[in-house]
């Protein structure tokens, strides 16, 4: 009978921690953030990226300062509601205030090219 006891607290302990452990890799399966976007200049179409790829400014790819190279992101400009998906391929932007810097393509289609800047927020996707 006292061991029946025992094993109570204890299948409450496993199945509760369980549920925080998947709670927890839910909440890190998200990555939201606000800030200004940028893009850019057209002198870095060719050069290399971080992770050693060429730049494209015709691909919708984009830099960032800690997100694993490969993460799709989309980006929402603030202003108008315009999203567009990229790819991180890089490392940037590191001025202050910039939490995510363009390709020219991807700035176009959230209408970013004519002010160059935007407020946006930016949510990781799988």
């Amino acid at each position: 009978m006292q061991a029946r006891l025992l094993l109570v607290p204890i299948a409450l302990t496993l199945t509760l921690g369980c549920a925080d452990q998947d709670s927890e890799a839910a909440d890190q399966s998200t990555f939201t953030q606000q800030g200004k976007a940028s893009y850019y200049a057209r002198s870095f179409h060719g050069e290399e990226t971080a992770n050693g790829e060429t730049f494209n400014q015709n691909a919708l790819v984009a830099a960032h300062k800690t997100l694993p190279f490969g993460t799709q992101v989309q980006v929402t400009n603030l202003d108008n509601g315009k999203q567009v998906t990229v790819r991180i391929n890089d490392r940037g932007p590191f001025k202050p205030g910039r939490i995510i810097d363009l390709s020219r393509v991807a700035a176009r289609k959230i209408d970013l090219l004519e002010e160059g800047l935007a407020p946006v927020e930016i949510e990781t996707i799988e």
